[in-house]
């Protein structure tokens, strides 16, 4: 299984209604390229959206694990322990690369070394429809826009008085050398929303617990590792109003706690323990008139992270973060989007220091913290005749540093072809990526002369419609890196190193191609595929050739089967050898996964599903020496009033 041919991807093809699950489908508009709803024939980008359908053939799974379904996406550690740590790799791009917006906000974690989101944070459960953009973005979306912009919006609420949900989950949580399937991971939720007059309210609690494996595997000929547990607590309520039919205001508020185990990064087992909470609150404005609309949203964020081990260290951190603008139709065919953003974090840590037994902080907030108001501004002409062009630019004004302007301009061309649509597209646009604040201030390895980091992306494509039974796609895209903040050893001898910025340029290219077909009313197929040229010094754990592949049956209108074929090409890893104190290089090899799936609709009340992960039980590594999942079963129901 290692090897695989062309006939055997095609064949893989022939994999599931997860398709269903995390494939994109034909949607008539899409939002997340210019801020509002647009036209899929006008958009002039290739963006993928996962609807509340795919969501919904998708319970029990994570966040990650979808979006690891999207051509040119790979989420590494999605497929491990569900403790273990994600980092999201897109068009040879790391964690700091990638934007996580949630309900139009981007959020982002001062405390973390590259100031990401972690999405472990994000409960499927409370998720409505993601959609995702690749490329550099960072005239809509500020700072770390520049390989990719994951959108999340969140469930709202029914337009009767009162509507309950409930979904349980359970299943197995075993690797591939173990075979009890003993219940091993629980997730359940519950969500009561509804519509008074000109009130609405929308309240959410889920739970996931997952046990049985363990963070790193055994080595061969010894007994297995203890289990690392993941028990996670998520509650949400958002409350808003309609004061007219065209203005709305709401304000959510939310808790997030999540337990994980982990091991000694020398392989061997331990019993440590990472503890995050989260607080967050922040609303919506939203005012619709004849000619445009105006928005304000906003979030603010409290953080807290706790590492039990035998290096113990505490942090937290603050983060607000507002994004308002105004879209007004100029002309018939051209609209005007102007906005402003900013963001506004800061963070303080705390370690034992050597010999002591009390914390003592190492970062304070009155040092580590930064500001950043960006405006910004985008236009879009739409032609009579098939033209369209996205145009914008951001000024970016950091506190560390001085200010910075990006542009993005997108042409696209629509035009008949026999009785489809062809459109053809193009894009020039750059992006930059702000140090974080542990890169910018810790006091070991902390560089205040540190500057953005700047990207340059160019793409260009077809994509072909022909109605909502067909749709195939092909991008080409070319990501240039400068500035690029690295970990650098400044003295060896003395084990001196600080992050700076390398004096290099660095590139990255690649080529996504779609394709999604129904047949009939029962079957469906989608496909991608995905090849990455990421440079020596980014392509760390980047598989250079990706399938993913989805076909689902609809046996009934209350019957669907699926099967996902998934394969992952080889990789290379590096791993610290507690025997030469030297970091090594090893190269992971490819793996092949099936997933089979069952949904069955028993009244308008009760749906069931369940589903077998890895279904061949393949043994893999996604890290060196990290333990992944075997093949696992898992069963639930959801009751819908």
């Amino acid at each position: 299984m290692k090897k695989i041919t062309f006939f055997a991807i095609c064949l893989g093809a022939w994999g599931v209604t997860h398709a269903q699950q995390t494939a994109p489908e034909v949607l008539d508009s899409v939002v997340i390229d210019t801020k509002v709803p647009i036209a899929r024939k006008n958009s002039g980008k290739v963006v993928t959206k996962i609807t509340s359908d795919i969501l919904d053939r998708n319970v029990g799974k994570s966040v990650a694990e979808v979006l690891n379904e999207v051509s040119g996406i790979e989420i590494n550690g999605a497929r491990s322990n569900a403790g273990q740590n994600l980092a999201y790799y897109v068009r040879g791009g790391r964690n700091r690369q990638v934007v996580i917006m949630v309900d139009g906000v981007q959020m982002n974690d001062p405390s973390q070394i590259a100031n990401d989101y972690d999405l472990r944070l994000v409960p499927i459960a409370t998720v409505a429809e993601i959609e995702i953009i690749k490329g550099a973005s960072s005239v809509l979306y500020g700072s770390g826009a520049a390989a990719a912009v994951i959108s999340i919006t969140t469930k709202k609420a029914a337009a009767a008085p009162i509507a309950a949900t409930f979904t349980s989950v359970l299943g197995s949580n075993q690797s591939a050398s173990e075979n009890d399937y003993q219940i091993a991971t629980m997730s359940n939720a519950a969500s009561v929303n509804g519509t008074l007059g000109n009130f609405f309210y929308h309240t959410q609690f889920s739970n996931t617990y997952t046990d049985g494996l363990s963070a790193i595997e055994a080595p061969d000929g010894e007994a297995d590792f203890e289990a690392d547990i993941f028990n996670r607590y998520d509650g949400r309520i958002n409350l808003g109003y309609h004061f007219t039919e065209d203005i709305s205001f709401s304000q959510f508020f939310s808790f997030n706690k999540f337990k994980a185990g982990f091991d000694n990064f020398d392989y061997t087992d331990a019993d440590h323990l990472s503890i995050t909470d989260q607080l967050k609150t922040g609303g919506r404005f939203e005012w619709k008139y004849r000619n445009g609309t105006y928005v304000f949203n906003d979030a603010f964020t409290w953080i807290e992270r706790e590492i039990i081990s035998g290096f113990p260290s505490k942090f937290d951190s603050r983060a607000y973060t507002f994004d308002t603008y105004l879209n007004h139709r100029i002309l018939k065919n051209l609209n005007v989007l102007i906005g402003l953003n900013g963001n506004f974090s800061s963070f303080n840590s705390f370690t034992i220091p050597f010999g002591a037994t009390d914390f003592a902080q190492d970062v304070s907030e009155d040092t580590a913290k930064f500001e950043i108001i960006d405006p910004y501004v985008n236009v879009v002409y739409i032609s009579e005749f098939g033209l369209t062009v996205n145009a914008g630019a951001r000024l970016n004004n950091h506190s560390a540093y001085d200010t910075h302007l990006v542009y993005n301009v997108n042409p696209s061309y629509t035009f008949e072809l026999g009785a489809g649509l062809l459109k053809v597209l193009a894009s020039l646009s750059t992006a930059y990526i702000t140090p974080s604040l542990y890169q910018l201030y810790d006091p070991l390895y902390g560089n205040e002369s540190l500057l953005p980091e700047e990207n340059r992306t160019l793409e260009g494509g077809v994509e072909f419609t022909n109605g909502t039974d067909f749709r195939l796609s092909a991008v080409y895209f070319n990501r240039k890196e400068t500035n690029y903040v690295d970990f650098v050893t400044v003295n060896p001898d003395l084990f001196i190193s600080q992050y700076q910025n390398i004096d290099e340029t660095f590139e990255n290219s690649g080529v996504e191609v779609e394709v999604f077909k129904r047949f009939g009313t029962q079957w469906q197929l989608t496909a991608n595929y995905t090849n990455t040229q990421a440079e020596e010094r980014f392509a760390l754990r980047i598989p250079e050739h990706k399938v993913n592949a989805t076909v689902g049956y609809q046996l009934n209108k209350a019957t669907t089967f699926g099967l996902a074929y998934q394969y992952v090409g080889d990789r290379e890893d590096r791993f610290f050898s507690p025997t030469t104190f030297m970091s090594e290089t090893v190269t992971l090899g490819s793996f092949n996964l099936l997933e089979l799936t069952i949904n069955r609709k028993i009244s308008e009340v009760l749906n069931i599903f369940a589903g077998v992960s890895n279904l061949l039980n393949e043994d893999y590594e996604e890290l060196f020496r990290y333990e992944t999942q075997g093949r696992n079963a898992r069963v639930g129901f959801s009751l819908n009033f």
